[in-house]
């Protein structure tokens, strides 16, 4: 009996992250993705160790291309010598509307579903530390940020900027459902530049050591 084909990678994610955003995680079966890319069940076990690899590695696509496509709004906006990085942040703000138009799907997934409900706690340890380096690689973004910024990585700093590229694009983006709204946009825009315009909060003291007796 000949062995299952490997299908193409990126058709099963794309199946699997389309099944993701119309039905949500229940719906992504082995046998709903492989009816969906035109493959076997044995060929996605072939490439994919269990449904939650699948799962978490549709996620982890989609979030990579995400950062890839944040970073690069922030490079082209501090590309220049004399570059404002107050614009970085807008620019990194903007980053979900922009993602949106590039990968409409892997956009869906990542705003409609819930991070946690699709991945589950049995993943394996590669894949956790795959997690543990997106999270890394946003937080690496935001201290950036606010180094250009202020010259601070204090938790107060990295705070200001979360405020500007995650709570306020999902609070006037993504919420409302306002992603494609040039006017969301520009309120989103004026609303960074007022955070940012007012600065964080002053940096904790530092502890001073007890003398010595």
């Amino acid at each position: 009996m000949p062995r299952p084909r490997i299908h193409d990678r990126d058709t099963v994610l794309d199946a699997a992250e389309s099944l993701a955003v119309q039905t949500g995680p229940a719906g992504v079966t082995t046998r709903a993705v492989a009816a969906t890319a035109g493959t076997s069940n044995g060929a996605i076990y072939h490439s994919f160790r269990s449904r939650g690899d699948l799962l978490a590695q549709t996620w982890l696509r989609a979030a990579r291309a995400f950062l890839d496509v944040q970073n690069q709004l922030v490079e082209s906006a501090l590309a220049d010598d004399d570059a404002d990085p107050v614009s970085a942040v807008v620019a990194a703000a903007d980053a979900p509307a922009v993602f949106f138009g590039l990968h409409p799907q892997s956009s869906r997934l990542l705003l409609r579903v819930d991070r946690d409900q699709l991945l589950g706690d049995d993943l394996p340890d590669d894949v956790v530390a795959d997690l543990a380096e997106v999270d890394r690689a946003l937080i690496g973004l935001m201290i950036r940020l606010s180094t250009h910024l202020w010259n601070r990585k204090d938790a107060k700093a990295v705070d200001a900027i979360t405020l500007c590229i995650v709570d306020l694009p999902t609070a006037i983006l993504l919420s409302r459902n306002r992603i494609e709204d040039p006017w969301a946009r520009n309120q989103l825009t004026s609303a960074v530049r007022a955070v940012l315009a007012d600065g964080p909060p002053p940096p904790p003291p530092r502890s001073n050591p007890c003398p010595s007796p």
